[in-house]
Parts: structure tokens; sequence; C-alpha cells
């Protein structure tokens, strides 16, 4: 059975969508760029926006009851690819190795103007 789950730690608004779903032992988290929940505005360079969009992930998860240690997956979107080598470094100072499973993909554009996006999959250890 699906379960959402809201927080004011994260972004709303810009469409129809749960911040937080868990079913199957699962914890799934829309994609999050770095909009200020309370502003609404996207400020930095791709590395800056990305240690933003992970705060926001941190978070929402702790809201939820987990930690950035309960991570399994994340995709990460880049408006650009040549920003690579500039997340990478602030990607890692948000987990602990073992590092999750990750895709970094680059696309041509992510929601009012953003140049990071992640989504990430999560166990779900929390207790109902």
């Amino acid at each position: 059975m699906r379960k959402t789950f809201q927080t004011d730690k994260a972004p709303g608004g810009v469409a129809p969508l749960s911040a937080l779903t868990v079913g199957g032992g699962l914890v799934f988290l829309s994609g999050l760029t770095a909009m200020d929940p309370v502003t609404g505005t996207i400020e930095g360079d791709a590395a800056a926006q990305a240690d933003k969009a992970l705060q926001i992930v941190e978070d929402v998860l702790q809201d939820y009851g987990l930690t950035m240690d309960d991570v399994l997956r994340c995709t990460l979107y880049l408006r650009d690819m040549g920003d690579f080598s500039a997340v990478n470094p602030v990607y890692a100072s948000h987990f602990n190795e073992p590092y999750p499973a990750r895709t970094c993909v680059e696309v041509a554009k992510l929601p009012l103007g953003a140049m990071f996006e992640i989504d990430i999959i999560a166990e779900d250890k929390k207790e109902d």
C-alpha cells in the first residue's frame, strides 16, 4: 500500500506530487532542486545548487525519520555535464561511505531554470 508524506522542508506547489512516497519497504523522494522552500528562489552555480538541494533532501528525510545513510540510490540531473566535477565533491560531502548507487545525466532543462536536481530511493527503516 502506498503512503505519502508531506513536509514544509520540501518546496511545494510546482507540480502535483508528494514530497515522499513509501511502499514496499522503500522511500521514494520526488525530484528536488535548490528551490528554497520559504522564498521559492533558486540561487548559485551548480555546486551551490547541489549543496542546497542535498540539504533539503537531508531535511526531508530527517522529518520522516531517516538519514542519508538510508539512501540506496540517487539520480542526479545536471543541465550541463560540464558541472560534473564541481558537483561530485559537494555530493560526496553529504554521504558517508559506502555511497549509494548513483546515476548522473545531462538534461536540456530543469524546472524554474535550475542547474541541478536529485531524486532518491531509500530504505524505509522507520517504524509505523
